[in-house]
């Protein structure tokens, strides 16, 4: 008997070539709509789902192969003897394989000014129908989804006259892996525009799809493979354009994300950032991105080595000229000139990243896998202003000092908890990260600054003071004003350590821990 393949495809990618082997190998096609008159116009024989079905397509293409005729001849069990006899008595034919790629409705939702109904249109109906019954019947009928998978199917068939068991089960996963993603990107986006939409529905799932496989993840020994949410937006890190150097690891890749996530909350002002291991090692601004990068660069000359640097303005031909100097894994920015991009070639391992940057500070859910399980949570965007701050102390800031205050506070929250930054005009001067407690975190960054000999310098915590410890050792560096949520019970004893010192204090009533 002739075996018979029903195709119907969006993306025609090499599906000539793959009809025209089918034919060779004496497979009948058969086939709807825009495919049928596809494959028509280039000399391929096929039978059209009409003669199939005995009933027209309806409803604009809505209903076609929504049919017993079809769906029977995917279903029945070929080694069951009942199935088979009830084959013959309806008069249906049987069906060896489906190919079928979805209605492209990823493609659809990215176009700009969308409307919903066109995207409706989009969710298909009768392609995962067949492919579902495909796969469920995997044993006896051969699934493709994805047309990489024609040409091995053709050597299989040619080699062997046959399609193993383990490639047709191969295939049915790739299936419901495809299904499962769809109708998830289908959810999503309806979810988007639903009112008030729940962000934290009973059954999560999220579809990503694979950007690229990495190297290797954290270690060497660590398989890793990087994705994109498809329903994203065109900024950040999953949309960046490298335009030159290695490819990036899973660390340069987290270490990117945390400087992006830096650099975001500096949409008003010039700034760089310097990042190593998902903490900032120098952050500053000033009038002009030189000033800026020459803050963040000295604030750590020592740790920016094998760094990551955000950039919130074109790098052009001198801010170049001294990046090239300095050991760089990744440089980060929304432009490069010509001129930068011809200097920093010299670099030639150096990647570079063009990135629009998301300053609107969109809702965003942030995933963290444990042991067999997930946490969701909105991402951090919790923001102060001067008018937010409340003083807490008998002496209050000058101007100045608080802008500083404010600048180390946008930094602090990033930095791992316990978390302490010490900042003086608008630049990082010492940073304590992700300590067991936070004295320790506190004489860290304290130390940091004192090498740098300079006035004027602020602290912020990401969180309360436990005990008036923070401020008595902050009295013995010369800090000259503090900033942290407040909300201890022992909240009055650093009031008063900060009075007895003349430290203004300023509350924020918002913690910022990052674990």
């Amino acid at each position: 008997d002739m075996k018979r393949a029903l195709i119907s495809v969006s993306d025609k990618s090499m599906l000539l070539e793959f009809a025209q082997e089918l034919i060779k190998l004496d497979y009948e096609i058969i086939s709807t709509g825009g495919t049928k008159k596809y494959l028509e116009s280039n000399q391929i024989p096929v039978i059209g789902i009409e003669q199939i079905t005995n009933f027209p397509e309806i409803l604009d293409g809505r209903v076609k192969t929504l049919h017993p005729n079809i769906h029977a001849g995917l279903l029945f069990k070929r080694d069951n003897p009942i199935h088979v006899k009830t084959i013959q008595d309806y008069n249906i034919a049987p069906i060896d394989m489906v190919v079928v790629n979805l209605y492209p409705f990823k493609e659809t939702i990215s176009k700009e000014n969308v409307q919903l109904e066109e995207a409706i249109e989009q969710i298909d109906i009768g392609g995962p129908s067949m492919l579902r019954s495909a796969a469920k019947n995997y044993k006896d009928v051969v699934v493709i989804v994805d047309h990489t998978d024609y040409s091995p199917i053709i050597e299989e068939l040619k080699s062997t006259h046959n399609i193993s068991l383990l490639t047709k089960q191969t295939l049915a996963v790739k299936v419901f892996q495809h299904t499962a993603s769809y109708d998830n990107l289908i959810a999503q986006y309806l979810n988007s525009k639903t009112e008030n939409q729940p962000s934290f529905l009973d059954n999560f799932t999220v579809s990503f799809e694979k950007i690229m496989d990495l190297r290797y993840g954290e270690n060497p020994h660590q398989q890793a493979s990087f994705y994109k949410n498809p329903i994203g937006n065109k900024i950040g890190l999953c949309n960046a354009v490298q335009l030159q150097g290695k490819e990036l690891s899973y660390n340069n890749i987290l270490d990117s994300n945390a400087a992006i996530e830096i650099i975001s909350e500096f949409k008003n002002h010039l700034a760089v950032v310097a990042v190593k291991h998902n903490n900032p090692c120098g952050v500053g601004i000033g009038k002009t991105i030189h000033e800026a990068w020459q803050k963040a660069y000295t604030a750590d000359t020592t740790s920016i080595f094998g760094g990551i640097i955000a950039i919130n303005a074109t790098v052009d031909i001198e801010l170049a000229s001294e990046l090239k100097e300095i050991f760089l894994e990744v440089i980060i920015a929304p432009e490069f000139t010509k001129e930068a991009l011809n200097i920093l070639s010299l670099k030639k391992n150096v990647r570079l990243l063009k990135i629009t940057y998301d300053y609107s500070q969109q809702y965003t859910l942030k995933y963290t896998s444990i042991q067999g399980g997930l946490l969701v949570q909105e991402l951090d965007l919790g923001n102060i202003q001067s008018e937010d701050l409340i003083c807490v102390t008998n002496t209050s800031a000058s101007k100045i000092l608080i802008e500083n205050l404010l600048f180390a506070w946008k930094v602090v929250k990033h930095v791992k908890s316990n978390a302490i930054i010490i900042a003086s005009d608008y630049q990082t001067v010492g940073v304590g990260a992700g300590q067991m407690n936070r004295i320790a975190s506190a004489k860290l960054a304290l130390e940091q600054a004192k090498e740098k000999n300079l006035n004027q310098l602020v602290l912020a915590s990401d969180a309360f003071f436990p005990f008036n410890d923070v401020v008595e050792l902050a009295h013995q560096y010369n800090i000259q004003a503090i900033i942290q949520p407040g909300g201890s019970i022992q909240d009055k004893a650093s009031i008063e350590a900060c009075n007895k010192h003349s430290i203004p204090m300023y509350f924020t009533g918002m913690r910022h821990f990052k674990h």
